[in-house]
């Protein structure tokens, strides 16, 4: 494997390598072999806290701002303490100068601020890592947010995944960057932050999904402003409310909480489980709550898909869990997932089993169906088996669900929910499924199927009477499988003749000889220094051939 590491990204390598020097585990960092790095057998006194990383992290940059606020959701990949220290960077960046805005407004409308718009207020009503959002007045009266991308950010983005794919290629040699796939998940991370740099894409999203969740009186999707908008620059409708996180006891009291929660749960459900497309990044700095005590969800750039086949397999596993029947989750989570030569089925049965128990155990307040699925992603991992990305977000989207749900309605049962809702779904796909199109479509395949069937049935019922029926088994890597079974042969075939020279030997030692060895008949003592010779012979290419194979194995990982 080639690595190039380019001269203009040196310091970038530096912040990189001190980063992971910092709060890399002990394994990983003596799996670099990196010289004179000691393996540390427990934390010291002055040890970094989780919240170093996120002031770390935003030091760095608006691409590691990013890269936090995608970490600070992942437990199945950070401790609690480091994802709590993480969440800040959601919604608490800095704002660039508006002397900027003003210029990247005009640059992407193609006029002033002052002829685009009635009214523009300077201070930012909240700024993130890509950009910052400012209230604002079309000519014609209506209210809306515009959402500026941070001047140059495409460049600097640019720049940083370069130099991040380096440092990854890596990371990704080591025992756990090997485990947790590191390197597919950091191409993942590339391509979620190439789409959300692209707010024409934005704008699309708020579109489908608003389009898909107008069943749902009660949550809001703001619409863009669709000649305000450019892959830089971002228009929609203002959002009168509040965020979620700023809710009192008090203030909950002035709606029903458990219908909303509720409904809330129920429109992801139908995203992921129907539509196909969902809102990904439902964290609580998203999410308002509006004067008329409706939900709505703001920041569309990250957005899941699920295929239909994908959907099949997530309302089975989402039913198992919630049902805690681990066995069947266990079944469908090595089904959907990729296995590697190091899965240890029974580990990974035994740790879902646990999980799924502990979760039945728990009161209603405890149970957090976002975070069993990233547990079970993590313990995947750790056992030898690579969960497909879907299940990772959906776990990342429930668990921000669930802390939501609960801002909502502290009672929130995610579980009930899922059971509640999961007879619906199923009936939306049934009929989404069921579509004229399909229909005709199996119509003609079962009419080909029964034209050619009596045909069919003729030259298979001649070719047996005849005894021209053949039956062909195509086995994956069969070279490997005969020369498998060549050895062993050899083996055996070498065992029997060792045998048969002790035996030939032990009757020859009855027979009196003139030539003899160490005072025995000499033919039956060269029988058995055969027989020694060939049995130790035939350990040690054992042991060999064994040693090899669990050579390949490694290198195969």
């Amino acid at each position: 494997m080639k690595i190039s590491l380019k001269p203009q990204h040196l310091k970038r390598y530096a912040e990189l390598a001190r980063l992971f020097w910092k709060y890399g585990k002990s394994d990983v960092v003596s799996e670099l072999a990196l010289d004179g790095i000691d393996k540390m057998e427990e934390p010291s006194s002055d040890a970094p806290r989780p919240e170093d990383l996120a002031d770390d992290l935003e030091r760095m940059g608006p691409t590691f701002v990013k890269l936090g606020q995608i970490l600070s959701s992942r437990a199945d990949l950070l401790p609690d303490a480091y994802l709590k220290a993480l969440s800040r960077l959601q919604d608490n960046v800095k704002p660039f100068p508006y002397e900027q805005v003003e210029e990247s407004v005009t640059k992407e409308l193609g006029a002033r601020i002052s002829k685009a718009f009635g009214s523009f207020e300077s201070e930012p009503l909240a700024a993130a890592s890509l950009g910052q959002v400012h209230r604002a007045t079309l000519r014609d009266g209506r209210q809306v947010v515009v959402k500026i991308q941070r001047p140059g950010i495409r460049k600097v983005i640019a720049e940083d995944m370069e130099a991040l794919a380096e440092i990854m290629s890596l990371v990704a040699l080591t025992k756990f960057g090997r485990q947790y796939q590191l390197q597919r998940i950091f191409e993942e991370f590339k391509h979620t932050l190439v789409q959300e740099l692209d707010y024409t894409r934005e704008a699309s999203n708020m579109v489908t999904i608003g389009a898909n969740l107008e069943e749902f009186d009660r949550i809001f999707i703001p619409q863009p402003i669709q000649s305000f908008c450019t892959p830089s620059l971002l228009t929609m409708e203002f959002v009168e409310g509040r965020k979620i996180t700023s809710m009192t006891p008090l203030s909950r009291m002035e709606f029903d909480g458990k219908d909303l929660a509720d409904q809330l749960f129920h429109c992801y459900l139908k995203q992921v489980l129907v539509d196909g497309v969902f809102h990904a990044d439902p964290h609580p700095g998203n999410v308002f709550i509006t004067p008329d005590h409706r939900v709505a969800l703001l920041d569309l750039g990250m957005v899941g898909r699920t295929t239909p086949g994908v959907q099949e397999q997530l309302i089975k596993l989402l039913v198992a869990i919630s049902e805690g029947n681990s066995d069947r989750a266990t079944e469908i989570a090595i089904q959907i997932s990729e296995t590697r030569p190091n899965f240890d089925e029974v580990a990974f049965r035994k740790r879902v089993g646990q999980l799924v128990v502990e979760n039945q155990n728990s009161s209603l307040g405890q149970i957090n169906v976002g975070r069993t699925l990233l547990d079970v992603g993590r313990h995947a991992g750790q056992t030898g088996l690579f969960v497909p990305t879907d299940l990772t977000l959906l776990g990342k989207t429930l668990l921000q669900l669930d802390e939501i749900g609960r801002f909502i309605d502290p009672n929130f049962n995610p579980n009930a929910a899922v059971r509640g809702h999961v007879t619906e779904i199923l009936n939306r796909r049934m009929k989404q499924q069921a579509t004229t199109g399909r229909l005709f479509s199996s119509m003609l395949e079962i009419k080909e199927f029964m034209t050619a069937l009596p045909t069919r049935l003729n030259k298979i019922l001649d070719a047996a009477s005849n005894g021209g029926l053949e039956v062909k088994v195509k086995a994956t890597d069969a070279n490997l499988f005969l020369s498998g079974f060549q050895k062993i042969a050899n083996r055996i075939t070498t065992g029997i003749i060792l045998a048969s020279l002790i035996i030939g030997a032990a009757l020859l030692m009855q027979v009196q000889t003139t030539f003899t060895i160490f005072g025995y008949p000499g033919l039956a003592i060269l029988c058995f220094m055969a027989a020694a010779a060939g049995g130790f012979y035939l350990v040690f290419s054992i042991l060999v051939q064994d040693f090899r194979d669990k050579q390949r194995s490694r290198n195969r990982m």
